[in-house]
């Protein structure tokens, strides 16, 4: 005869089980949720006028670069990048410094794990009236945990390659996309800033931004903004979704109420990611272009969340990016109406666009999602976003 203690604990098991089945199927609650929601895709949103989110908007009074007191808050534009990208890089400042922080003057930080050159220093200061920051990735911060095998992430990257997963014999992508996604809020230069717009070598903007954009995520409660949403490589992350599963069981308590789940796992637009990600749909903002509020990844769940991916392994084992894990942590533990598309930013990072139909833009084809081959056309996920969430 079972002992009654074990039956009792079995019990506490399944009722523990049913009550995080009931968590994750539960709807989002309504009374937060953004009204704007899209059931039906018929035609881009892009193609319908965009203006500016509403008021309350800071204007470009005051901002001057020697202001020390100007309406500036703790917010940087950030960017990975290495001494051999700085072409690059300042053709991506050029664009933003022309269409947006020429008129507010934040500051840009540079990250990289080697020392900048003398060169890349002087090129980017010549490209902007704001002040510069160059920063060193601690060794600690950038090099691969103890806990990671290396005979293991070898033969793990063989199997990567058998499916086209690309970059996975490459131990500095799998480095980046590990320090992307947990470790990067964490540089002593970045303890006193709350606010930060990632920025890439080779993107583009094309339209005029006459707002503080960082003041309109502080004073409406925003916590991430995107301009692209895309289908991820399921190759890439089989077990991504497993391991979150496992995390929820054991912080039931960290899923927020207007969670957006069913973005997360719909299975009904693309089946087969669905399928071979193991139950999650593989969407995601492209982080590439992020405006985001560190607190949020300094929060306890993310921080917890991040620690649990990064001792599976799987930033080494598959090749777990930054804007998957991004993606599902906001899906899962913040408030989806304090996610916010900024569809009057035009932006491109080959080969997808974000098109607002605006005077205030030139250079990008309104509507357009990508340039490159028509399937790509197939990899938009604001379809789900706007479904199940909303345009807000």
């Amino acid at each position: 005869m079972i002992p009654k203690s074990v039956r009792i604990l079995g019990a506490l098991t399944g009722l523990l089980f049913f009550y995080l089945v009931f968590l994750v199927l539960r709807a989002p609650s309504p009374g937060s949720a953004p009204k704007d929601k899209l059931d039906t895709w018929t035609r881009d949103p892009n193609l319908d006028p965009t203006g500016e989110p509403p008021e309350p908007l800071w204007r470009a009074d005051d901002y001057a670069a020697d202001n020390a007191d100007s309406p500036r808050i703790n917010a940087t534009l950030l960017a990975l990048v290495r001494n051999d990208e700085v072409l690059g890089m300042v053709q991506s400042m050029t664009d933003l410094e022309r269409t947006w922080n020429h008129k507010f003057n934040y500051p840009w930080t540079f990250f990289n794990d080697e020392e900048f050159s003398e060169e890349f220093k002087r090129r980017t200061r010549a490209a902007t009236k704001a002040e510069c920051r160059y920063e060193t990735i601690p060794k600690e911060h950038w090099a691969t945990p103890s806990w990671i095998n290396e005979d293991l992430f070898e033969e793990s990257a063989k199997i990567l390659d058998e499916n086209e997963v690309q970059y996975s014999h490459m131990t500095s992508y799998h480095q980046m996309c590990r320090w992307n996604s947990g470790v990067f809020y964490k540089h002593p230069a970045l303890a006193d800033i709350r606010y930060y717009w990632r920025v890439e070598p080779k993107v583009h903007f094309f339209c005029d931004i006459d707002y503080d954009v960082f003041r309109y995520m502080a004073d409406h409660n925003k916590t991430y903004g995107f301009t692209v949403n895309l289908y991820d490589s399921p190759q890439s992350l089989p077990s991504l979704w497993p391991e979150t599963m496992k995390f929820l069981a054991q912080h039931p308590e960290y899923l927020h109420e207007n969670n957006a789940m069913q973005w997360l796992k719909d299975a009904d637009r693309r089946p087969e990611h669905n399928l071979k990600a193991n139950g999650y749909s593989t969407c995601h903002f492209w982080s590439n272009f992020e405006i985001a509020d560190m607190n949020f990844w300094r929060s306890q769940p993310y921080e917890d969340y991040f620690n649990h991916l990064d001792r599976a392994g799987g930033f080494f084992y598959e090749r777990w990016g930054d804007a998957p894990v991004h993606s599902i942590a906001l899906a899962l533990f913040e408030d989806s109406s304090k996610i916010h598309w900024f569809r009057d930013i035009g932006y491109q990072h080959i080969p997808f666009f974000n098109c607002p139909n605006s005077p205030k833009c030139r250079g990008c084809v309104t509507g357009r999602f990508t340039d490159g081959e028509s399937w790509l056309n197939g990899e938009d996920c604001r379809p789900l976003w706007f479904k199940y969430v909303g345009m807000g």
